[in-house]
């Protein structure tokens, strides 16, 4: 994540625009008083507040957990995947 002041940003505004959703990154504007903000892509927006949305309940986080622990420890299979026969 890159940090910049207000001043900084608005003068380059477009190009750190551009920066946040072609880089997935993050820009911190720091300003006075510390009332300091984060830039980032709709994309990016959109994904952070659907990942808080399934963690934030129990079961979700439980099995997302459990599943990740499994990933880790090698238990799991691989399979090809079947294409979708049309109707």
């Amino acid at each position: 994540m890159k940090a910049v002041n207000y001043t900084e940003f608005r003068q380059n505004m477009k190009d750190y625009m551009d920066m946040v959703c072609d880089n997935y990154d993050a820009v911190y504007v720091t300003r006075k008083n510390n009332r300091n903000i984060v830039a980032l892509s709709e994309d990016s927006y959109n994904t952070l507040v659907e990942n808080m949305y399934v963690m934030s309940e129990k079961s979700n986080h439980d099995w997302l957990t459990e599943s990740r622990k499994q990933i880790e420890e090698g238990r799991f299979h691989e399979h090809d995947l079947v294409e979708a026969e049309n109707e």
